[in-house]
């Protein structure tokens, strides 16, 4: 089956979901197949396709991702990876590959245009070579940015110098961290970049809930 990255599109764009840039496997990836496309989101949309067709049960946007995700790799004739089912694979890394992104001092990886409202859902790989758009090299907006009010506006002071405090954080949204749970990380709100990207109340706050579930888990 002869592939194209538009193909890859049009399978994805009615989840909210976009085809991340991509690029071709090298012996050292231990991958079997020569181009891997991460699959990803920027803003609201991912978010609204979900909320629209979710199912009750146990982590369901994972659920969801992998029956559209899935579904398109098999009509696109390739093999769907996951970055939440184990051995875990280096999203972050694929992604840097992939297109124009950077690690933020945050921690998060952050994109020119959509700033830290983002993430990945899966990766397609495919066995063949497929044709990739041209990667834009775009310097990180955090080169620029001498305030740098991600690392001063978290209530609790989690972005030390040393690292990220985890106990902090974690102890914080457990606790009195009300508007970091329902409204999402302040962190990532302080950034410029992306602002018309944001995640919707919802979005956050469905989010927040994970990530503080993995939190008392620690």
């Amino acid at each position: 089956m002869s592939v194209s990255y538009g193909m890859i599109e049009t399978e994805l764009r009615p989840h909210g979901l976009r085809p991340r840039g991509g690029f071709h496997t090298l012996p050292y990836d231990e991958l079997d197949g020569e181009t891997l496309v991460p699959v990803g989101h920027a803003g609201p949309d991912m978010f609204r396709a979900f909320s629209a067709a979710r199912t009750p049960g146990e982590n369901p946007l994972d659920r969801w991702s992998r029956a559209v995700i899935g579904g398109a790799a098999e009509r696109l004739g390739a093999t769907a990876l996951y970055p939440f089912e184990r051995p875990l694979r280096p999203f972050q890394q694929w992604g840097a590959r992939a297109e124009s992104i950077h690690p933020s001092p945050t921690g998060l990886m952050i994109h020119p245009a959509w700033g830290l409202w983002h993430g990945w859902r899966g990766a397609l790989l495919f066995r063949q070579r497929l044709d990739l758009p041209p990667r834009i090299e775009r310097p990180s907006p955090c080169d620029t940015c001498a305030d740098k009010p991600c690392l001063t506006a978290c209530p609790v002071e989690a972005f030390q110098p040393t690292g990220f405090a985890v106990d902090r954080c974690r102890e914080h949204v457990r606790g009195p961290g009300a508007a970091c749970r329902d409204l999402g990380c302040r962190a990532r709100h302080a950034c410029p970049i992306g602002r018309d990207y944001a995640y919707l109340p919802a979005q956050a706050s469905f989010h927040m809930a994970a990530y503080a579930r993995d939190l008392w888990a620690y």
